[in-house]
C-alpha cells in the first residue's frame, strides 16, 4: 500500500483531475438539490396563500400548469423511491436494504466511482499493477472529506440541501463501505505486484508508509463492522466512543501514508471535523449556561444547566422534563440528553415530545422527553426514578441539552394527516398533531387527520393516550377531522372513562375498562431497535377522558364493533370502545397498514401527507403501502388522485 511513487509526476495529473472532477460533481448535485429545495418553498408558500383564501375549496391541489407538471414529475418521483424490501426474520431483520429510491442514489454514486477507478487504468503494460493501485489511492482518498462532512451534526451539506444530519447518516456509512472497497483494491494490487516482484520484506522495511497503510485500511475495517446494527445495538455508548477514537486516528495515519500534495484531502475532513465540534462547543454553553437566571419566575431557572425532572411511569417508561429552555422547536426535532448524575459520558439523542410550552410548569419554556428503557443511560434512567419515588423523593437532576436538530417539514401544508407510530413513535408524530391543532396561523390547509398508536402493551403508550384525547376537544375547536385508532396487542387492555349523566344534569366520567382481549402476541409492528430515537410527553394522569365538544363528533360509525379488519388474508373482529368514544377507536389485533391509509387517502380533496415513526417492519409496510396506492390511483396522471407525501423517521440511531 505505498504510495511513494507519487512523488513524480507518474499518473498523477490525471488522478488529480479525477479528483477534481469528483468533487465537481459533488458541488452540482448540492447545487441541483438546491434549486429543488428552492422550488418546494416557493410552492409552500403559494399553497400557503391559497389556504388563506375561502373561497378555494382544494388549495393544496395544482393550480396551474406548471404547478400540474410539477406535481407530476413529484409524484413518478416518490412511486420510485418509496418501495422498500423488507427482511422478515427476526434475527437479520438488520440486514433489510434501504428504499430503492436510496439504492438509486447509491447505484449512481457507484457507477462514478467505478468509472474513476479504471477509466484508462486497465492497461496490460509494465505498470499494470502500480497504475491500478495509484488510481484506487486516488478514489478512496478524495472521498475522505465527503465522508466527514456526512457525518457532521452541523453538516454543511444539510443546511445547504435542507436535510439534517440524522437523514445524512445512511449515506456516510456507505460512502464509508465504498471507500473500504477502493481501499482494498489499492492495496491489493500494489501488494500483488511486491510479491510478483519478490520484494515484500525488503519494502516493508525500507517504507513506513506501508505500516500507515495496512493501518488505515484497518481502521477502516473495524469502523465499518462496528456500524453494524447488531454490535452498534450491543453496547451504543461504547460504540460512539470508539468510532470517534477510530476516525481521528484514521485521519491520522492516513496523513502520514500519503504525500504532501495529496494531504490537501485529510486537512479538508479535519476542518469539518473542527467546525462540527466548534459549532456543537458553543451551542452547548450557550444553551447550559445563564449570566442572570430568573429564579424567581421559575423553580427551573439554574445558572449553569437545567433542572430536569424525572418520573418512571409503567414497568419500562421513564419522562424527563427539562425546565427554562431558552430555544425555541418545532415538532419533528430532536435534542442530546447529557444527565452527569446518571451517566457522565452518556450522551443521547431523544425527539422532543412536546410542541409546546407545558402546562403547570410556571413560566418555563419547558420540554419533555419520553426514554423507554433498554440498556445502559436509559435502564440507569429508569431506576434511578423509580428508586427516588419509592423513598418519596423528588426525583430531580441536572441536565445539560444540544439542539434542536432536524429539519422536518412543515405539517400544516396537506389537506390530510395520517400518522402512524408504533410504541414510543408517537413521540415523533404526537407533537406534529399537537401543532397542528395548536397552530394560530391563518393559513391553516389540513382539514383532517388520521392517528393510529400501536403497541404490545399498553403500559407502553398509556402516557400518551391521555394527550390524544385532549387533542380531540382541540379539533373540534379547529374544524379538523380527527380519527385516532388505538391498537395494543398483548397485555391489559386501557381504562377508558365512559360518559355518564350528573344528578345536577351535567356530564362526569366513570373509569371502565376497554372491551379489549388481547388476542396476538405478535408485535404491532415488528422488532424495533434498542436505541429508539423516542421521547414523549403529556400530562400526569392515568384514566383516559373520552373527548367531546357539545355532543359532536366527527364521523365515525358508533356501531364499530360490527366492522371487519382483514389482517394477514384473515378477517379480524374489531372490538372497541367506540360507543363509548365516538373519536377513539381500540384494537387488540395487529393494525392493517394499508387499509388504515387507503381511507383517508381516497376520501382526500387534496395532498395527502404519511409521517411514520417506528421499526423497520413498520416503515417497509407503509412505503411499499403508499407506492402500491400511488401507481394504482395514478397520482397526478389525469385521473383526479392527489398527492401523497411520505415521511419516515425510522429507529436508527
Amino acid at each position: 500500500m505505498d504510495m511513494s511513487s507519487m512523488g513524480t509526476s507518474l499518473f498523477q495529473d490525471e488522478n488529480m483531475a479525477l479528483a477534481r472532477d469528483y468533487w465537481y460533481l459533488i458541488v452540482g448535485v448540492v447545487g441541483l438539490l438546491t434549486i429543488l429545495r428552492t422550488a418546494n418553498h416557493i410552492q409552500r408558500r403559494i399553497r400557503l396563500q391559497r389556504c388563506q383564501k375561502l373561497s378555494i375549496t382544494y388549495p393544496t391541489k395544482p393550480s396551474g400548469p406548471l404547478s400540474q407538471i410539477w406535481a407530476t414529475a413529484t409524484a413518478i418521483g416518490r412511486e420510485i423511491s418509496y418501495p422498500q424490501l423488507y427482511v422478515p426474520s427476526r434475527f437479520v431483520s438488520w440486514l433489510t436494504p434501504p428504499s430503492l429510491g436510496r439504492l438509486l442514489v447509491l447505484f449512481v454514486y457507484w457507477a462514478v466511482v467505478i468509472y474513476m477507478a479504471t477509466a484508462g487504468a486497465i492497461i496490460k503494460d509494465a505498470y499494470f499493477w502500480e497504475r491500478i493501485g495509484f488510481r484506487n489511492a486516488w478514489v478512496t482518498v478524495m472521498q475522505v472529506p465527503l465522508l466527514y462532512l456526512l457525518a457532521s451534526k452541523s453538516s454543511v451539506i444539510g443546511a445547504v440541501v435542507g436535510s439534517s444530519y440524522e437523514r445524512l447518516n445512511w449515506l456516510h456509512r456507505w460512502v464509508a463501505r465504498t471507500m473500504f472497497v477502493t481501499a482494498s483494491l489499492h492495496g491489493w494490487h500494489f501488494w500483488t505486484e511486491y510479491k510478483l516482484a519478490g520484494i515484500v520484506e525488503e519494502e516493508l522495511a525500507m517504507m513506513p508508509m506501508i505500516k500507515y497503510g495496512l493501518g488505515a485500511w484497518g481502521l477502516l475495517l473495524w469502523a465499518n463492522v462496528s456500524t453494524l446494527a447488531p454490535l452498534r445495538h450491543m453496547c451504543y455508548e461504547f460504540f460512539i466512543a470508539q468510532h470517534m477514537v477510530t476516525w481521528i486516528l484514521f485521519l491520522y495515519v492516513v496523513y502520514v501514508h500519503i504525500p504532501a500534495y495529496a494531504q490537501y484531502n485529510v486537512w479538508f475532513a479535519i476542518a469539518a471535523l473542527c467546525f462540527d465540534r466548534f459549532y456543537r462547543s458553543v451551542l452547548l454553553i450557550w444553551q447550559n449556561i445563564k449570566f442572570r437566571p430568573n429564579r424567581s419566575g421559575c423553580k427551573g431557572g439554574q445558572r449553569i444547566g437545567h433542572l430536569a425532572q424525572v418520573r418512571a411511569v409503567g414497568e419500562d417508561i421513564a419522562v424527563v422534563t427539562i425546565k427554562d429552555v431558552h430555544f425555541s422547536w418545532r415538532a419533528g426535532q430532536h435534542l442530546y440528553l447529557w444527565m452527569p448524575q446518571i451517566g457522565w459520558s452518556d450522551h443521547h439523542p431523544y425527539t422532543i415530545a412536546s410542541a409546546h410550552r407545558l402546562p403547570d410548569t410556571c413560566i418555563c419554556n419547558s420540554i419533555q422527553l419520553v426514554v423507554r428503557k433498554h440498556k445502559g443511560f436509559s435502564r440507569r434512567l429508569f431506576n434511578y426514578a423509580k428508586k427516588m419515588q419509592a423513598a418519596g423523593n423528588k426525583s430531580t437532576a441536572t441536565a445539560f441539552v444540544t439542539g434542536p436538530y432536524g429539519l422536518p417539514p412543515k405539517w400544516d401544508i396537506y389537506d390530510t394527516l395520517v400518522l402512524i407510530s408504533a410504541s414510543t413513535g408517537a413521540s415523533f408524530t404526537l407533537p406534529i398533531l399537537e401543532s397542528v391543532l395548536m397552530s394560530k396561523s391563518r393559513a391553516l390547509c389540513t382539514r383532517r387527520i388520521d392517528f393510529l398508536l400501536a403497541a404490545k402493551k399498553g403500559d407502553e403508550i398509556d402516557y400518551y393516550v391521555q394527550r390524544l384525547h385532549e387533542m380531540i376537544d382541540r379539533a373540534a375547536d379547529a374544524g379538523i377531522e380527527l380519527k385516532v385508532h388505538i391498537a395494543v396487542t398483548r397485555g391489559a387492555p386501557l381504562p377508558v372513562l365512559v360518559r355518564r349523566s350528573s344528578p345536577t344534569g351535567g356530564q362526569g366520567y366513570d373509569s371502565v375498562a376497554a372491551p379489549i382481549s388481547p388476542i396476538s402476541p405478535i408485535s404491532p409492528m415488528g422488532p424495533t431497535s434498542p436505541t429508539s430515537p423516542a421521547p414523549q410527553s403529556g400530562a400526569d394522569t392515568t384514566l383516559k377522558r373520552n373527548g367531546s365538544n357539545g355532543g359532536k363528533t366527527t364521523g365515525m360509525s358508533a356501531d364499530v364493533e360490527k366492522q371487519i379488519l382483514l389482517v394477514d388474508g384473515k378477517d379480524q373482529r374489531r372490538q372497541s370502545s367506540a360507543s363509548n368514544d365516538s373519536h377513539v377507536e381500540y384494537l387488540s389485533s395487529r393494525p392493517n397498514i394499508e387499509q388504515f391509509i387507503r381511507e383517508p387517502v381516497e376520501a382526500a380533496g387534496g395532498e395527502t401527507s404519511v409521517v411514520v415513526c417506528g421499526g423497520k417492519s413498520l416503515v417497509a409496510r407503509t412505503r411499499n403501502c403508499i407506492a402500491k396506492l400511488s401507481d394504482e390511483r395514478a397520482v397526478h396522471k389525469g385521473t383526479g388522485a392527489q398527492g401523497i407525501h411520505l415521511h419516515v423517521e425510522e429507529y436508527c440511531f
